[in-house]
């Protein structure tokens, strides 16, 4: 499915886009996972997402307010709230394709 149509959609989708960090990153740790996440605000030309990075997996990456990134992962949607892209690293058990985080050139995966 392709980016703008996975944005208006509700459905949980695979997207691939570009856009520019509009946040700076902001680290937690996540109750379901319990490994340290990062999370950090991009704008795209359907509207705004929020980019949520395992970096118990995938190294950090350095992003800074604007910043042009791209980025590879899983969105999904809640209600009332800009959608998230999750799953922006490699998964270690090999048991579905992984994402990435493009800054710069390098690749965070």
């Amino acid at each position: 499915m392709n980016f703008s149509a996975a944005y208006a959609s509700s459905a949980p989708a695979w997207v691939g886009f570009s856009g520019t960090v509009s946040s700076a990153p902001r680290y937690f740790y996540g109750s379901r996972t319990h490994s340290m996440h990062e999370a950090f605000d991009v704008a795209t030309a359907s509207g705004p997402v929020e980019v949520v990075d395992n970096v118990g997996i995938a190294p950090r990456c350095p992003v800074q307010c604007g910043d042009r990134v791209d980025i590879c992962g899983k969105m999904v949607h809640d209600r009332g709230q800009p959608p998230i892209v999750h799953w922006t690293h490699h998964d270690p058990a090999g048991r579905r394709s992984g994402g990435f985080i493009r800054l710069h050139g390098r690749l965070y995966a």
